[in-house]
């Protein structure tokens, strides 16, 4: 019943082609070793090449080696290629500060990986099956989650040198335990899955029982679930990618992305939600378990916002900020503050944006006041001032002719719409330790010639490229 029910599942979702290198998941249990059986009756058939694998954890001592040499032995018998490849799941959740849950299924698909690239393999096939499925499902929806992640487990997904398949996904726990007796297989059994302390099998020692009690075919219930919400997921992502080629401007070096919040509320909230979430896993290596459906309300109190300028911290240093009706998405520490650096008079200073500022001994001025990038400092040239570029700090004021008086920098910044994103790497040119005479581009003080003073400090602020 259980190879004929697989049978189906595998043609239906056309999972694993002929003539096909797949290498499979041991791990001397009841679901992997009933896999490795289902593969190896079909294996002359259908012409596939198999690979059995153990990834040794190091967690559980004299037990593992006898997993280890169980699977071997199964493998001898049955002319089954295999390898163990043994990982150090404690170390690694020590330097990564994860549980040892999380640090040993990281550690875990790193070894796969190797394995198939080492054998240049067209799937992994893992022994989830529908109890697991519903298990995750229970999970993900107490954590409070998307609903792309309802879908569970993916029955595959590409991975490493082609795909991970998961071939059981339709079939319970009880036709595996069944598959196992039939075929005289007496597998290994972690004991450590009968106690509760590890979240599934909290799920799966008490939840899930009280919940079959009221349906029966929970397992069928949800795998039909799942399958439905992987298609309608499939084609919001699909919409979502085009929008995203029209509508999004991304950076790599560093990462950021942005985009025109007007433009983005032309489409419906579903696709304006899914247009977060790419835009996180963009940025994100790795998606951050700080990461809630709060930060998602977030970017939505955003892009509604009446205020002209907004912003919002996410994990990991990653900002959101709303600047009249953009919106922009960066890391906090990629952006370096070129605070004080010394001006060299006459000569030139490379910033961190790269900019540059030329400093010069001038005699006449040159319409300075039709050029925002070059300012004119009356100077002795004996005695040449000193100078500093900077970026603005609380209370920077500039004197400004024409208002007669002194401005905040902060509301020149205002006046003058520059997004809140470019404000604190925005460059200052100061002297006499704290007075502002050019915002660079934006505002200048203006100084009446002495009549001892016939030269004139030029300096050009040169804008790179990306600029």
């Amino acid at each position: 019943m259980l190879a004929a029910e697989v049978d189906d599942y595998i043609k239906k979702h056309n999972l694993i082609k002929c003539r096909s290198k797949i290498i499979i998941g041991v791990s001397g249990g009841p679901d992997s070793m009933a896999l490795l059986q289902y593969l190896l009756e079909r294996r002359e058939r259908d012409q596939w090449e198999l690979i059995a694998v153990v990834v040794e954890h190091g967690l559980r001592g004299i037990e593992s080696e006898k997993d280890v040499t169980f699977v071997r032995s199964f493998c001898e018998k049955n002319k089954i290629a295999f390898e163990v490849k043994r990982i150090e799941v404690n170390r690694f959740k020590q330097e990564q500060k994860m549980g040892t849950q999380e640090a040993a299924r990281v550690i875990r698909y790193q070894a796969f990986d190797q394995l198939m690239r080492k054998h240049q393999a067209n799937y992994l096939a893992l022994a989830h099956h529908a109890d697991d499925q519903v298990e995750t499902v229970y999970m993900r929806l107490t954590r409070g989650t998307q609903l792309e992640a309802l879908q569970g487990m993916k029955r595959s997904r590409p991975f490493s040198t082609g795909e991970i398949v998961r071939p059981f996904l339709s079939i319970t726990k009880e036709l595996i335990e069944q598959y196992c007796q039939d075929h005289e297989i007496i597998p290994r059994r972690d004991l450590s899955n009968e106690e509760d302390g590890y979240t599934r099998n909290y799920f799966r020692l008490n939840v899930l029982p009280l919940l079959k009690e009221k349906n029966p075919n929970l397992s069928e219930t949800i795998m039909h679930m799942t399958e439905n919400i992987a298609d309608d997921s499939q084609y919001l992502s699909d919409q979502t990618e085009k929008i995203a080629q029209n509508l999004l401007e991304i950076s790599e070096n560093p990462k950021k992305v942005s985009f025109q919040i007007n433009q983005l509320k032309n489409y419906p909230l579903a696709l304006q939600r899914r247009l977060f979430h790419l835009i996180l896993d963009y940025l994100y290596d790795h998606l951050p378990r700080g990461l809630t459906y709060k930060h998602e309300q977030q970017f939505f109190n955003l892009i509604n916002s009446s205020r002209a300028n907004a912003s919002n911290h996410l994990p990991r240093r990653l900002k959101m900020v709303k600047s009249y009706q953009q919106m922009t998405f960066y890391f906090e520490e990629q952006t370096k503050k070129n605070d004080h650096l010394l001006l060299t008079i006459p000569g030139q200073l490379t910033l961190p944006n790269g900019a540059m500022l030329v400093t010069e001994i001038v005699n006449d001025i040159d319409d300075f006041k039709q050029d925002p990038w070059t300012y004119y400092l009356p100077i002795n040239p004996d005695q040449p001032p000193s100078l500093v570029i900077r970026t603005r700090m609380p209370g920077d004021r500039i004197y400004l002719a024409h208002v007669n008086g002194r401005k905040k920098v902060k509301d020149l910044f205002i006046d003058k719409k520059i997004p809140l994103n470019k404000r604190d790497q925005w460059p200052l040119l100061e002297r006499n330790k704290g007075e502002i005479i050019w915002v660079v581009g934006l505002a200048k003080s203006y100084f009446k010639k002495q009549r001892k003073e016939d030269h004139y400090l030029k300096i050009t602020y040169q804008l790179n490229h990306k600029d």
